[in-house]
């Protein structure tokens, strides 16, 4: 399976994902971890790659919705942006809806 397989196949099946450097307990960048500080007050579940990881996905995930930047957020398969979007819709509250839509 390609690296853009098993990107869409993560999307598909998780309903809240966030490609970041690093992982929630530990991330690896400031743009991460506030990105998945955001995710966690919102209180439900959410998956994670650790892109440093895997650098197919790495070099990949950029293409894959011409995002070009990590962390990546995806919402029910949909591309919701990296860090700056993700914290503008957690404090309008948007987020916390987003995310209860999904994960119920």
């Amino acid at each position: 399976m390609s690296a853009l397989e098993r990107i869409k196949k993560q999307v598909e099946e998780s309903p809240v994902i966030i490609y970041m450097k690093g992982t929630p307990q530990m991330p690896m960048c400031g743009f991460s971890s506030r990105t998945v500080e955001a995710l966690k007050s919102c209180g439900k579940e959410f998956s994670y790659v650790n892109v440093i990881l895997d650098s197919e996905i790495m070099q990949e995930l950029p293409k894959f919705a011409d995002w070009p930047t990590f962390p990546q957020l995806y919402i029910k398969g949909e591309l919701i942006g990296g860090c700056d979007i993700t914290l503008d819709l957690h404090k309008s509250g948007e987020l916390q809806k987003m995310i209860d839509e999904a994960v119920s």
